[in-house]
């Protein structure tokens, strides 16, 4: 997968604007507010319908203008499909794919996945156990045929179950929901456990060349004990479930701890070192896709100096250029950028107060 073409319409200080990347490296250049970030935002819009610098659509269409609309056309195989996607103020969300109208986020999110990785990414592993889950399930959805359906029904069923418990209703009624409940979330987090177990070897692997100095453990955990079944948890913890109101353990408190030296990383290591961890853990959801399905991620990395040295810049390049994947990457000055620099599919874009201006290929 890969974009041949993106366009951009009063997304962010971006009125009109459009790039043709190569299939490797892209390279945007320019100063802070110029809406270099603003390309890698509306490319991660693409990929999963929502912004990763905020949940405020308002803020992400130009001032003065009622939506924004992105479009583009994906490399798929030896043919390409047009994309697009289109938001206004109130909410209202348009999609396309293939030319035709598309109902769910997910239709775009299957022809395009995407990792991302930027100053602010050590929150998967600082940040609550949503943010891992969310790991697990990103690498569920494009590797298991059946995690997207399972994933769907569990979060209606758990929806389900919370409305009868803050209503009060007696067990007997909660009794048919908590079957299929207990059915759909143990195929939930057999998936989820299995992948996590899968993609540890790839982690550590990636890990070893960014963070020698460290073996790191991975510890999945579903959500409840691992001694119990879950239809036992869910019957034993009714009294306390009622008094919350929602349902507190199931596969939807499930995450992956990872410690080093006996100790949870978010104690152990640095802010720049929990950043290199991540970048490993993307690195690795990118070729453990690839191995098992031949598809390729697109890369995007915003900030590509922040707190790494000169030679972890060049691992995280030597990587991904290793992975043959498409990635753009964001710098203030093009000097920070000399490890991604190839010989030859790179392309360099000057951005410029929204103005994208594609200034030469690298050499």
């Amino acid at each position: 997968m890969a974009l041949l073409n993106l366009q951009l319409k009063d997304f962010r200080n971006i009125h009109h604007g459009r790039l043709v990347p190569a299939a490797g490296i892209n390279l945007l250049v320019g100063a802070n507010g110029s809406g270099k970030t603003s390309i890698l935002e509306a490319i991660h819009y693409l990929g999963f319908g929502r912004s990763f610098r905020t949940h405020l659509t308002g803020r992400v269409i130009q001032q003065g203008e009622p939506a924004f609309t992105l479009f583009a056309r994906v490399r798929q195989h030896d043919d390409s499909l047009p994309v697009g996607l289109s938001k206004t103020r109130s909410g209202d969300t348009r999609l396309k794919v293939g030319g035709r109208a598309a109902e769910r986020l997910a239709d775009l999110a299957n022809i395009l996945p995407i990792q991302l990785i930027h100053p602010e990414g050590y929150n998967l592993l600082t940040g609550g156990p949503k943010l891992r889950r969310a790991y697990l399930d990103w690498g569920l959805f494009y590797s298991n045929a059946r995690f997207f359906t399972v994933w769907g029904q569990f979060r209606r069923l758990l929806k389900q179950r919370n409305a009868l418990l803050r209503q009060l209703r007696p067990y007997r009624e909660l009794s048919y929901w908590d079957q299929q409940l207990v059915s759909v979330g143990e195929e939930l987090s057999l998936f989820r456990q299995q992948y996590a177990e899968a993609i540890e070897p790839v982690i550590r692997l990636i890990a070893a060349d960014f963070l020698p100095e460290y073996d790191f453990s991975f510890d999945f955990f579903r959500g409840w004990d691992r001694q119990t079944m879950l239809a036992q948890v869910l019957e034993q913890g009714l009294e306390r479930d009622r008094g919350l109101g929602y349902t507190q353990s199931g596969p939807h408190k499930a995450e992956i701890r990872i410690k080093a030296r006996g100790m949870p990383v978010q104690d152990l290591l640095s802010r720049g070192q929990l950043k290199l961890l991540v970048c490993a853990m993307r690195l690795a959801q990118g070729l453990y896709l690839k191995t098992q399905s031949g598809q390729d991620c697109i890369f995007l990395i915003d900030d590509f100096a922040s707190e790494l040295d000169e030679h972890k810049r060049a691992l995280l390049a030597h990587r991904l250029t290793e992975l043959g994947a498409q990635v753009f990457v964001s710098a203030i000055d093009v000097a920070q950028l000399s490890q991604m620099i190839t010989r030859d599919n790179s392309k360099l874009f000057h951005v410029k107060q929204g103005e994208i201006t594609e200034t030469q290929e690298c050499e």
